[in-house]
């Protein structure tokens, strides 16, 4: 598996992942708010480093960080479940690019996911960044991986 930082000319495909991948995993999200944070995120992705994960020249997924936080990671649905997340997370934490993640508090995969890779809940806040009414999970990486 290869990274290489996202260019503007694939935000559009970046998109399309986030799509897929939030219909999978965000059943809790209303349609409202899937259509506003669409639109937004392509203005999201300059302001994060922004990597493109690639297989075989066939793009798997991408990852936003922000400093030393996590902002977002999506992989593209056919590729969930079978140890990519788990390859982008630990090259971040190799690189150490990444010590915080938030996490939707109704996406208990993902909480599950970042557990398992060290990190623990530190904080909650009620709404998400944009005050939306999706409770969050402040997690931090306290402890290597067993």
């Amino acid at each position: 598996m290869n990274y290489h930082q996202a260019q503007q000319n694939e935000y559009n495909i970046l998109v399309e992942i986030w799509i897929r991948a939030v219909k999978k995993t965000h059943d809790f999200l209303e349609t409202e708010d899937f259509q506003t944070i669409k639109n937004e995120l392509p203005t999201y992705f300059p302001h994060l480093d922004v990597k493109v994960w690639t297989m075989k020249e066939k793009t798997i997924g991408f990852s936003g960080v922000d400093g030393n936080k996590l902002e977002m990671l999506f992989l593209d649905p056919e590729y969930i479940g079978k140890g990519y997340g788990k390859k982008i997370v630990t090259n971040l934490l190799e690189e150490n690019q990444i010590q915080f993640v938030d996490v939707n508090e109704q996406n208990q995969y993902a909480k599950m996911f970042y557990q398992a890779m060290g990190f623990e809940t530190i904080n909650r806040s009620e709404v998400d960044d944009a005050g939306r009414n999706y409770p969050i999970l402040h997690l931090q990486r306290t402890k290597k991986k067993s």
